[in-house]
């Protein structure tokens, strides 16, 4: 009986995930996959001999610089800096700081996606394919003045690019519920907030971070060395922490950690040196 409560868990949330683009069905919400319960049979796929990889770099705060395979380049909760190199093809953006935004964003990027919707009649919705990445978002809300609530003024964004799901969770205020988590899918790379103050608690971004059950964390929004000592020291039990050595890394389906890991951005690094 367990088995079968498990499976119908998996399908429930799978039904509440949106239906994949036309153009490109959505690797990420492959929900079986991650249940021991439910045996998956996977037809032969030929894969090149190099794996397709991806390289992130941290520019700052929030925001990291991704290049996909076929060049695309995206900077998330960009705020005006996107790091050296060309001008981002696609930038996301959240409001709850105005470090996660701009309202004048460079007029060479093609594609400005905000976490929110200015016109305030709904949540965001995005859903686009730019070459070989697929992007779309999970809206959730954020605190306003008070203990007032704005919902949907933040998103999750998710990109799905060579057989990765890299997830950025925005300025996240809130534990994810069954349905976030469903919408979402499969997470196997999560830029995760760990100030622990200004979004959740460290706490409770941990309970979020091994709920994702994601290869890699790359940390962010850290104000200070010690708050990110605070983290990794409560996270060895679940996740493997390293520290990178090189930016930008390079990420490919084939490169994921086995064990769930914490990478640490070269420019954290020197910061969370447990000596300082």
């Amino acid at each position: 009986m367990r088995k079968l409560a498990i499976a119908l868990t998996v399908l429930a949330a799978a039904a509440l995930a949106p239906a994949p683009a036309a153009a490109q069905a959505s690797p990420c919400h492959a929900f079986v996959q991650k249940n021991p319960y439910v045996r998956v049979i996977r037809a032969g796929v030929k894969r090149a001999n190099q794996p397709r990889q991806v390289a992130i770099r941290f520019v700052g705060h929030a925001t990291f610089r991704i290049r996909t395979p076929d060049g695309v380049v995206i900077a998330t909760d960009y705020a005006g800096r996107a790091g050296p190199g060309p001008v981002p093809d696609v930038v996301t953006m959240n409001h709850a700081h105005h470090t996660h935004y701009t309202t004048s964003p460079d007029s060479r990027i093609d594609h400005v996606l905000r976490g929110w919707n200015p016109a305030g009649d709904g949540p965001a919705k995005h859903d686009l394919t730019v070459r070989d990445v697929r992007i779309r978002n999970v809206p959730t809300d954020i605190r306003g003045p008070g203990n007032s609530v704005e919902p949907d003024g933040n998103s999750i964004f998710v990109f799905e690019v060579a057989d990765l799901c890299i997830v950025h969770l925005g300025h996240l205020h809130h534990e994810l519920s069954d349905r976030d988590r469903a919408l979402v899918g499969r997470v196997d790379v999560v830029f995760a907030p760990v100030d622990g103050i200004y979004t959740l608690s460290l706490a409770e971004m941990t309970d979020v971070l091994e709920g994702l059950r994601a290869s890699l964390v790359l940390p962010m929004h850290v104000f200070s060395g010690r708050s990110l000592r605070r983290f990794l020291a409560g996270t060895r039990e679940t996740f493997t922490v390293r520290m990178a050595e090189t930016s930008p890394i390079t990420v490919s389906r084939r490169s994921l950690p086995r064990e769930p890991t914490i990478l640490v951005p070269k420019r954290m690094a020197r910061s969370s040196d447990p000596s300082r």
